[in-house]
């Protein structure tokens, strides 16, 4: 169990005393004292076990109606139309390409099977140059088929066993921009984003740009076979290792998750597979949104200020883009109704996005009795040089609070996908799996981000909440596992499944 100092009790010791107040007082901005303040928001942040049990069969019902009513509902519920996930037995070479923002990456790997599995891996990161992000949809797609062009023709140098320019490579491309996704390897572009401005190409299919660029690269032996999500990836970088491996959940800057659904639950899919088959559905959960979500004063405003009010309240309260900020508001409300910091309002406390979540979780991290991290932190970050230990106290409470409260909201959207996939119930008993199967299944969570894998804190109450709402029992068939670079492997890794799936042979062998 997470082991964290608890110090609002140790506030009357350092000197703060004072009225009462409650929440309404915070909404009207009437004075309080800042332990009173810390109280009420610990109150109206909280997460008991049973709130979480609600939450979680709220995500679960969502998650059942944006598959009935696909388009119609807060949670898309997106089709990857994907027929195969890894097993491990995939053998030859394999690329991926990454373009998720200003940079663009390119990955090739060499696959040995069970025996060998990963032999060896390389890849180029390149700036993607400012005249291009904002030029013809031709310069783009021609600057990314370049950059193909010149890594595949160095493979032979390398020591990579596929020389021969004529042959055939599978990609797995990872596109992280809003697509219409209308098949495992093709969707058509709804908007650019990211400091991208396209003169053009929305509404066209973002492969098949792709792939007449590098024919007119004279590359067209290169084939794109999956086009994919980084959340996608992370549960098939996972699965390659472990066949347990169930749900895909990134928990950075953003948040989202994908699982592994029947194919016949797609009611979208024109032409599904078998209907024992398999296929995994990008839940896009950071639109999930439920009365029973505890929304404070600091979420409310962060919404309303937002560039999207009203979308992504889930990923608002858990993701790391915006712990931070929700950290500053209640800190710059404590300092205009309590005097957290004296009788002035520190100025960059007024300006948004001043805390980041590396500052949070840096002074969480604080372990020393007077907390000095967390004093370095307000000087740094918000300009107050001398602090008392009281209001360290208060600052690091305040920390524990957010992280707390979005850790368990993580945990309660987990559970609530093994409820939909019936993997929390009797025997852990699936309907992924044959009315006669009794045997108690085994399930991994595939986590990538920096708040899974550099807050520590963060995690823990994660997964303390998880075996919370399973109990012990259950719990111990349901472990969280870090999965890295889900955009990179776990692409080339998808594009590998899908050409064994095919009966393509190892690469080079031309379809």
């Amino acid at each position: 169990m997470i082991t964290t100092q608890k110090l609002t009790g140790d506030l009357a010791d350092d000197g703060w005393k004072g009225d009462d107040c409650n929440m309404e007082n915070l909404k009207n901005s009437e004075s309080c004292d800042p332990s009173s303040f810390l109280r009420h928001f610990r109150k109206s942040s909280a997460t008991p076990v049973m709130l979480l049990r609600h939450i979680a069969q709220a995500m679960a019902t969502e998650m059942q109606e944006g598959l009935d009513h696909p388009g119609e509902r807060k949670l898309k519920m997106l089709p990857t139309y994907l027929e195969c996930l890894p097993t491990g037995n995939e053998r030859g070479l394999f690329y991926a390409i990454d373009l998720g923002g200003t940079n663009f990456r390119v990955l090739r790997v060499q696959l040995d099977g069970k025996e060998g599995r990963i032999l060896k891996q390389e890849s180029i990161q390149v700036p993607i140059p400012q005249e291009v992000m904002t030029g013809s949809s031709k310069d783009l797609f021609g600057f990314l088929a370049k950059t193909i062009v010149q890594f595949v023709s160095r493979e032979a140098d390398l020591g990579f066993e596929c020389v021969a320019l004529n042959q055939k490579r599978d990609i797995g491309f990872t596109f992280s921009f809003p697509v219409n996704q209308t098949k495992v390897n093709g969707g058509s572009i709804n908007a650019w984003t990211k400091g991208f401005s396209i003169s053009d190409g929305v509404g066209e299919d973002v492969v098949d740009q792709l792939e007449i660029a590098l024919a007119d690269m004279g590359s067209v032996n290169t084939k794109v076979v999956c086009l994919v999500n980084d959340t996608v990836g992370t549960l098939a970088q996972c699965r390659y290792w472990n066949d347990d491996a169930m749900v895909g959940v990134i928990l950075g800057t953003g948040s989202n998750a994908c699982y592994v659904e029947r194919a016949a639950a797609i009611s979208c899919w024109s032409s599904p597979p078998e209907a024992d088959d398999l296929t995994v559905v990008n839940i896009e959960w950071g639109n999930f949104c439920s009365e029973l979500l505890p929304r404070t004063f600091a979420d409310e405003g962060l919404d309303a200020d937002s560039l999207n009010p009203g979308q992504q309240e889930f990923e608002k309260m858990i993701g790391g883009m915006y712990l931070g900020e929700i950290l500053r508001r209640v800190l710059l409300k404590m300092a205009e109704d309590t005097g957290l910091f004296g009788s002035e309002i520190p100025e960059r406390l007024t300006k948004p996005f001043s805390l980041l979540t590396p500052h949070m979780s840096t002074m969480h991290g604080d372990d020393t009795s007077s907390l000095e991290v967390v004093g370095s932190v307000i000087e740094e970050a918000i300009g107050v040089k001398y602090t008392t230990l009281a209001t360290r106290k208060v600052v690091y409470d305040v920390c524990d609070i957010i992280a707390e409260r979005g850790a368990r909201l993580s945990a309660a959207g987990i559970v609530g996908i093994l409820t939909k996939i019936n993997r929390c119930g009797d025997l852990m008993l699936s309907c992924l799996t044959t009315p006669n199967d009794t045997e108690v299944k085994k399930t991994v969570i595939a986590i990538d981000g920096s708040l899974y894998e550099k807050y520590p804190k963060f995690r823990n109450y994660m997964e303390d909440a998880m075996k919370e709402m399973l109990g012990e029992d259950y719990a111990n068939n349901v472990t969280t596992t870090l999965s890295k670079d889900g955009s990179g492997v776990g692409a080339a890794l998808l594009a590998a499944a899908i050409s064994t799936e095919l009966r393509l042979g190892d690469v080079g062998v031309t379809k």
